[in-house]
């Protein structure tokens, strides 16, 4: 599948000064993230998701939109100690729980 990246350039700068983290990092971990949730702590005006995926051994949130079908990278950090643990859970709950459409 062939998957579209973009974001808004300032942004991309702004992130990278607060959270170290780059977008085209962040396309990475969004493109092999193995968990993916709906944001919905508060109303955003459209659907956001995050995608939490590893990268060099590190755990990273990338949050995102589906604009004109492409991702649009919302914002990009480490991880924090509840999110690892609650990515965690659910990785090893979906290894011993398969899903099983049949």
């Amino acid at each position: 599948m062939n998957m579209e990246f973009e974001w808004d350039e300032a942004k991309r700068q702004s992130n990278l000064e607060k959270h170290g983290v780059d977008f085209i990092d962040a396309a990475l971990v969004l493109a092999d993230a193995p968990l993916i949730l709906e944001d919905t702590r508060r109303d955003y005006g459209e659907q956001r998701c995050l995608a939490l995926g590893e990268k060099n051994g590190l755990l990273f949130v990338v949050a995102f939109t589906l604009r004109d079908g492409a991702f649009r990278i919302i914002s990009a950090r480490r991880a924090n100690a509840r999110e690892r643990r609650s990515y965690e859970k659910r990785i090893e709950q979906e290894a011993t729980h398969p899903y099983d459409p049949a």
